[in-house]
């Protein structure tokens, strides 16, 4: 008779009817397509560190792909008055956001020297040419035609980034539904889609009308308050990563031609959501 510890060690309690056979049906590898997703890890130079650079990265890109569905998720039920969901989905991106900045806290164990053993080997390629990313800044209102640049010969990408350009972004969307509570005229809705955001005196009075009678407009003043979450966390990536980069590059150009610590520390400037912020200052 072969004891437990011939047959391999211990049974593990509760383990002994797990299944032998995958045949005919999805195995855990094959449901997360694991070999096409490991696979993906292919640096081009020997430097043990560009591995975790580009883990890194499709981590990020893996979050912004999330993000991205729950964001326009989002909006489609904010666009029909169904709050409820809405805002659950704006909760999951908020959680999203936080995984996406604590990523930086591991690239940070990548020192200078590190970096430098195969930053030449990307080339022009950078964030600057995430897709995703712009596709976030889009949704949530940060709109400017230029930015389309990168993408002229990625049609696909270029018709997306179009398409979001032109269209209400989830602020634009919450405009609305002051609007349609009588609190916002129609006329001082934004209409363009190529600038970033500016605070406007109407919007400002209407979302103070929202944050001091909140028992009447629950909904507007809770959905303010998530959109106030993710601009937080946003805001928080965004500084981490220009504090990562000059970690790692000092005030060097980037890879892919800006200015590099100077060009993210005026992002660092862009408000989303203007009126949400300065309408603390005056309740």
């Amino acid at each position: 008779m072969t004891s437990p510890s011939e047959a391999g060690g211990p049974v593990v309690p509760g383990a002994e009817h797990a299944h032998a056979s995958f045949a005919g049906t999805f195995t855990y590898s094959g449901y997360l397509h694991l070999e096409q997703l490991l696979g993906a890890q292919a640096p081009v130079t020997t430097a043990h560190d560009e591995v975790l650079f580009i883990t890194i990265h499709h981590v990020q890109e893996v979050w912004m792909s999330l993000i991205i569905a729950e964001l326009e998720a989002a909006m489609s039920r904010l666009a029909t008055g169904d709050f409820a969901p809405a805002m659950k989905m704006l909760a999951r991106v908020s959680r999203a956001q936080e995984q996406m900045g604590n990523a930086w806290e591991v690239l940070k164990t990548m020192t200078p020297s590190d970096y430098l053993k195969f930053r030449d080997s990307l080339g022009r390629a950078s964030g600057f040419q995430s897709w995703q990313y712009r596709s976030i800044e889009f949704l949530l209102g940060n709109r400017q035609r230029y930015l389309l640049r990168p993408f002229a010969e990625h049609a696909d990408a270029h018709a997306r980034l179009l398409k979001l350009l032109e269209s209400p972004s989830i602020y634009d969307l919450a405009l609305q539904a002051l609007a349609k509570e009588g609190l916002l005229a129609p006329t001082a809705l934004r209409t363009s889609y190529d600038a970033q955001p500016v605070s406007q005196p109407d919007i400002r009075a209407a979302w103070l009308a929202v944050y001091r009678d909140t028992a009447r407009y629950w909904d507007l003043y809770y959905l303010a308050e998530k959109l106030v979450d993710v601009e937080d966390n946003f805001r928080r990536w965004r500084f981490n990563h220009v504090t990562t980069v000059e970690r790692l590059i000092g005030h060097k150009v980037g890879t892919g031609g800006t200015t590099g610590v100077g060009y993210l520390r005026k992002a660092l400037d862009v408000v989303l959501f203007p009126e949400l912020w300065e309408v603390r200052t005056e309740l």
